[in-house]
C-alpha cells in the first residue's frame, strides 16, 4: 500500500478514536482483489458509528439502515489519495432527516478533513 494511503488511514482511525466512534469494519478491497490475482490501487472502506447517534436516524427512517453506519472510502487514484463519503446533506435528502437529526452525522466531514 502506498505510504500516503497508510498515513491517511492512520489519521482517519485516530479521528474516529478521538470521537469515541466504533470502527465496526475495515474492508481492504485491494487486498481482496490481490488474493484472486487482480491488481487494484490501494482501496479501503471504513464502516463506523455510534448507536446513540445512528439509532434515532433509523427509527425515523428505517431504510436509513442501508446507509448507516457511516462509511468512508480511502483510495488511491492516479498517484493521489482520495477520501469519499456520502454527505450528511445527501443522507438527509435521501431519508428526510430533520436538521436536529442531521447534526448527529455531521461530524463525518470533520473526521475526513482531519484524515487528509
Amino acid at each position: 500500500m502506498q505510504i500516503r494511503v497508510l498515513e491517511t488511514v492512520v489519521r482517519l482511525k485516530a479521528a474516529l478514536e478521538r470521537r469515541n466512534l466504533r470502527l465496526l469494519a475495515e474492508i481492504d478491497h485491494s487486498n481482496h482483489a490481490s488474493s484472486v490475482g487482480i491488481s487494484m490501487p490501494a482501496t479501503r472502506l471504513f464502516i463506523f458509528g455510534n448507536p446513540v447517534a445512528g439509532t434515532p436516524l433509523m427509527l425515523h427512517a428505517p431504510l436509513a439502515a442501508l446507509d448507516l453506519p457511516l462509511k468512508v472510502l480511502v483510495h488511491e487514484e492516479e498517484g493521489s489519495v482520495w477520501i469519499a463519503y456520502n454527505s450528511p446533506e445527501y443522507l438527509q435528502q435521501r431519508h428526510g432527516f430533520s436538521d436536529v437529526l442531521l447534526k448527529d452525522i455531521s461530524a463525518i466531514r470533520e473526521i475526513c478533513e482531519e484524515a487528509t
